[in-house]
């Protein structure tokens, strides 16, 4: 099994340092806002590794934090007239919501950083003995990024350079420019714990360091999260880390790539940031979870409104195919036939494919690639007289079913029951498109009354005025079954 780190930019042979163990730290929310794309994309990418290493036999530790103290918490509890923490529990019970629609599983451990107060002290206290951190007049404590050799070696960043372009700003007491803060004296108004310091709170940096070493053991088997954390958060977690205790903070580093909006950076000055509660009111929470599995987790990915409406449909036709395994399986099988040994070897080299994919470097858009190839050989020994009701056939669509729930494990898709699934898809497609369900009922009840009555030409012009609402119909043998055409 093949991870690319960060650290070396290149991949590498992934063993846990403890057989059968794994321990992975990815970095959470910071709980002032409801989550956007971005953090919804993290957060699968994370839950689809620690689903694929659980299956892979690991017992996985995932700890996943929450910043619950920080600059944007305090600026709204103060605009808000609330506290710090009323701020905090609501964003953090929103995650969970969002989190939960996505399929996203809980971490195994979810720590708070005002839950690692005293940690965090300990760790500055260890830092400013050895001489690799300073507290200043004012209570603030920094650490001086040139005690640490290494600075720079996850970002590929060079000190000196760095350097160049860095203001010490008005009102710090920095040694020097690059120095970052571990803890902050308070200012009036915010929440302060009481240190050897004086009154302050932590940096942004430090949580991680203190929670990290607490839940797991180090050196951490992986860390994460989004590429814009590469520098300087995890520049400088590892720095700090690696400084008080003398070794290797985490073996292999995990980074997805950015999301998108229209081919632009998401920003709330250009009007485009998506919220996963905005994008949920029109779209299906597996469809976004599908499109954000559909490609490469370290690829940059482009949301739009026409690529969601591409993911949708290859939801769809997963899902239509299953549909038809399920009521295939309802009818009888009575003739003694195999099926022919070379749908089996196709079927074995999908599934062989699909896990080659996730061994690649979680490859999941490669993976899903396979999953569309068992589509259409379902579909081809659906649609083959020749095997209709033969016994062979039965126990291939029962295999298929199987492998369904092996791929659902592990990404998180393809659980849903398909005609419930199908049906809120349609459902929902129609409320974007304006159209009137209950007048598509209608219509339809009348082209059946017009068939029934061999008034043919009505049942047409009830077919073609249904097109023009984008409402495609097929009749099968369990009557008259409708669904959207996006591209009428």
């Amino acid at each position: 099994m093949l991870i690319y780190n960060t650290m070396t930019k290149k991949k590498e042979e992934f063993v846990p340092q403890v057989p059968g163990q794994v321990g992975m730290y990815a970095c959470g929310i910071t709980a002032y806002d409801l989550c956007h794309i971005g953090h919804a994309r993290s957060a699968v990418v994370f839950d689809v590794i620690a689903r694929y290493l659980e299956f892979k036999g690991n017992k996985v530790t995932f700890v996943r934090n929450f910043t619950d103290v920080d600059d944007k918490i305090i600026n709204r509890a103060n605009q808000e007239q609330v506290s710090s923490k009323e701020i905090s529990e609501r964003y953090i019970e929103a995650f969970h919501e969002d989190m939960d629609r996505l399929n996203v599983r809980r971490a195994s451990i979810e720590p708070k950083a005002t839950e690692y107060i005293g940690e965090m002290i300990e760790l500055c206290e260890k830092l400013i003995a050895q001489g690799h951190a300073y507290s200043t007049p004012s209570g603030d404590v920094y650490f001086r990024v040139r005690s640490f050799k290494e600075y720079g070696k996850l970002s590929g960043r060079d000190v000196d350079d760095m350097r160049s372009g860095a203001r010490i700003q008005p009102g710090e007491e920095k040694e020097d420019p690059l120095d970052f803060a571990l803890w902050k004296g308070a200012k009036p108004g915010e929440p302060y714990w009481e240190s050897p310091w004086g009154q302050g709170r932590p940096g942004w940096h430090i949580e991680c360091s203190a929670m990290s070493e607490k839940n797991l053991s180090l050196p951490l088997d992986i860390h994460g999260g989004g590429q814009d954390l590469i520098f300087p958060h995890h520049e400088n977690e590892i720095a700090q880390s690696e400084a008080a205790l003398g070794r290797e903070f985490a073996r292999f580093w995990v980074h997805n790539g950015f999301v998108q909006i229209d081919s632009e950076k998401m920003s709330k000055s250009l009007g485009n940031f998506k919220t996963i509660r905005d994008i949920l009111e029109a779209r299906h929470p597996e469809a976004l979870r599908f499109f954000l599995l559909s490609k490469h987790y370290r690829s940059p990915i482009d949301f739009s409104f026409a690529t969601m409406d591409d993911a949708e449909k290859g939801l769809i036709r997963v899902y239509e195919c299953l549909a038809d395994v399920h009521a295939a399986l309802q009818k009888e099988f009575n003739k003694k036939m195999a099926v022919p040994e070379e749908i089996l070897k196709e079927f074995q080299e999908l599934k062989d494919a699909f896990l080659q994919a996730m061994d690649d470097d979680f490859n999941t858009a490669a993976a899903l690639g396979h999953v569309f190839g068992t589509v259409r050989l379902v579909n081809r020994v659906l649609e083959d007289k020749a095997l209709r009701g033969k016994d062979g056939t039965k126990a291939f669509l029962e295999q298929v079913l199987e492998e369904v729930k092996i791929w659902s494990q592990i990404l998180g898709v393809f659980g849903s029951e398909p005609a419930a699934i199908l049906l809120e898809l349609r459902d929902l497609s129609a409320k974007r498109l304006n159209i009137d369900t209950q007048k598509v009922e209608v219509l339809l009840q009348e082209r059946f009354a017009a068939k029934k009555n061999k008034d043919f030409a009505k049942a047409d012009a009830i077919r073609a005025e249904l097109a023009a609402m984008h409402v495609e119909v097929r009749d099968t043998q369990n009557g008259q079954v409708w669904a959207i055409n996006h591209t009428a």
